[in-house]
């Protein structure tokens, strides 16, 4: 398991204790996930949820009084160009 990896890929920085610690907490959730696939549950139905309660929806309704027009929405904007707001580039990852 490399924990290293999984640690860089998460922006988490992990001392070598650590990284020992988490390594055989992950063996320790893998072991029970391979006891959990051992499990025959070819006859049990698929359950999305299991307290009966449904979506309450709603219309999506427009109220325009609360909506801003372009220009109030930008009258603020440290930069804005043809309508829009002007952000800096953001091409590298840290």
């Amino acid at each position: 398991m490399d924990v290293d990896a999984i640690a860089k890929l998460a922006k988490i920085p992990v001392t070598l204790h650590e990284e020992k610690t988490l390594a055989e907490g992950f063996k320790k959730v893998l072991s029970v996930l391979d006891e959990l696939k051992k499990v025959d549950v070819t006859r049990v139905e698929p359950t999305s949820q299991v307290t009966g309660l449904e979506n309450v929806m709603r219309e999506d309704d427009i109220d325009a009084t609360r909506m801003f027009t372009q220009d109030q929405a930008l009258a603020n904007a440290p930069r804005k160009h043809n309508g829009f707001f002007v952000v800096d580039q953001v091409l590298e990852q840290e």
